[in-house]
């Protein structure tokens, strides 16, 4: 594989990463925005990403009990 392409599939797993983020945090924001506002003013990022990581999973083993 040539470095052309490699360079061209990290940037997909980039991009997909960055994605996938960016939806749960909106997802959050819609549905946990009082929890999302105390984090923020807090400036606690830690229940943030406790959050995040469990729309993530959830999301996850959804879609695996699709296929």
């Amino acid at each position: 594989m040539s470095l052309a392409g490699t360079s061209v599939s990290l940037l997909a797993a980039v991009a997909t990463a960055a994605i996938i983020l960016a939806i749960s945090t909106i997802w959050l924001v819609l549905t946990d925005p009082v929890g999302m506002a105390d984090a923020l003013t807090q400036g606690q990022v830690t229940p943030l990403v406790k959050e995040l990581a469990s729309v993530i999973l959830t999301a996850l083993q959804g879609l695996l009990r699709y296929l």
